[in-house]
């Protein structure tokens, strides 16, 4: 009678059933990785990744949801705002309920122009509960060097609500301390960025890998000629702008964003044991080894029981007293030949027939590494 091998996978209960779930999941995008992708999708051109811009503000209009009185920073910041528009107020006369302070923050193209617009992120910085209904008075978002680049004003927009009723009762839907402006942010000071220099550009990889960065220069080569592009690290793609495109370098960049290039990356496998979530990426392997399962299970229960004495009785006190039960469950350990696997469906195979949950799964994967059986980078989050 021939032999006929076993499936590769078995239904499992459960957490392991889960982790199934989440590996077979990743097969379609693991196989879709050994194609092709467009050179914007694997790279960032260098001098167009946006800077962070952060400033402090005011939101006015909260419908009792501010700070409170007992916010003092607040009641000061409100008065200062009230200096600069001419108008002086005693501190101790102005109440914050209707008042927040926020950070306001914002992300600049350092390419962008004066008058563009850009989306401003609102966050309560102290007790306000809520920032719906509230409008943000003019706030001037710096850069890391202090240059104000931007000036934020407008209605805050939150998508969401958090009432307060009596008796602790309370109804919330979303996050009320976070809203958004969109376009609320007008460009005052470009950065000055540069993504031309000395008739050169770049481009930057957004997983660095030397396989990567040689495919890219060779099919920006294939389609522009031989030594337009040289790979000078794991990241970073060189560009010499030849003469015909010197005075268009936007054509130029548009045109190379197109061109398609093979992209590879390091065998790897990616594990969260807050969430017993595991994923295994492209070119994992298994070499043989032997694998010994078992759990040592120890339940301990405290039951009261009440002792008093009888009816009528002169003598004697009610007493609690504990009564501690203690099992102990050691599971028979099983060894499981773990083979070579060379492709990701045969790692997940060799998963599910271990039969075990996702974080003792994690925990067998980090002695698979340590005995040298594991062939892939082990990312631990």
């Amino acid at each position: 009678m021939p032999h006929v091998p076993p499936p590769p996978f078995r239904r499992l209960r459960g957490a392991a059933a889960c982790l199934a779930i989440v590996l077979l999941a990743w097969l379609p995008a693991a196989a879709g990785a050994a194609g092709t992708e467009r050179i914007k999708d694997l790279a960032l051109l260098e001098g167009t990744a946006e800077e962070p811009l952060v400033g402090v503000g005011l939101v006015l209009g909260l419908n009792g949801t501010g700070d409170g009185g007992n916010s003092q920073v607040t009641v000061n910041a409100l008065a200062n705002l009230l200096e600069k528009l001419d108008m002086t107020v005693d501190p101790n006369q102005l109440k914050a309920k209707n008042v927040a302070i926020v950070t306001v923050t914002a992300s600049l193209d350092p390419n962008a122009s004066v008058g563009s617009r850009v989306d401003v992120t609102v966050t309560s910085l102290y007790d306000a509960s809520s920032l719906e209904g509230g409008t943000l008075v003019m706030t001037p978002l710096k850069a890391v060097d202090g240059t104000i680049c931007v000036l934020a004003q407008g209605a805050v927009s939150i998508g969401g609500f958090n009432i307060k009723t009596g008796a602790g009762n309370s109804f919330r839907k979303n996050h009320a301390q976070v809203g958004l402006i969109p376009g609320g942010g007008t460009v005052k000071a470009p950065l000055g960025g540069r993504w031309v220099r000395d008739g050169k550009a770049a481009w930057l990889l957004n997983n660095p890998d030397f396989a990567t960065a040689s495919n890219v220069a060779a099919a920006i080569n294939a389609g522009f000629g031989e030594g337009t592009a040289v790979a000078r690290s794991a990241q970073r793609v060189e560009v010499v702008l030849s003469e015909r495109w010197r005075d268009d370098p936007v054509s130029f960049v548009a045109r190379m964003g197109e061109i398609e290039a093979r992209h590879d990356a390091v065998a790897r496998v990616v594990v969260n044991e807050r969430t017993g979530t595991i994923i295994v990426g492209k070119d994992v392997h298994l070499r043989e080894a032997a694998v010994a399962h078992g759990t040592l299970k120890v339940v301990i229960n405290t039951y009261y029981n009440v002792s008093q004495p009888s009816s009528f009785s002169n003598r004697g006190e009610t007493v609690v007293t504990p009564e501690v039960n203690t099992d102990v469950q050691d599971q028979q350990a099983q060894v499981l030949r773990v083979p070579d696997t060379s492709t990701v469906a045969d790692v997940v195979g060799v998963l599910n027939d271990i039969g075990a949950s996702p974080r003792d799964i994690i925990a067998i994967l980090e002695a698979l590494k340590r005995a040298g059986s594991l062939q892939a980078e082990l990312v631990l989050m």
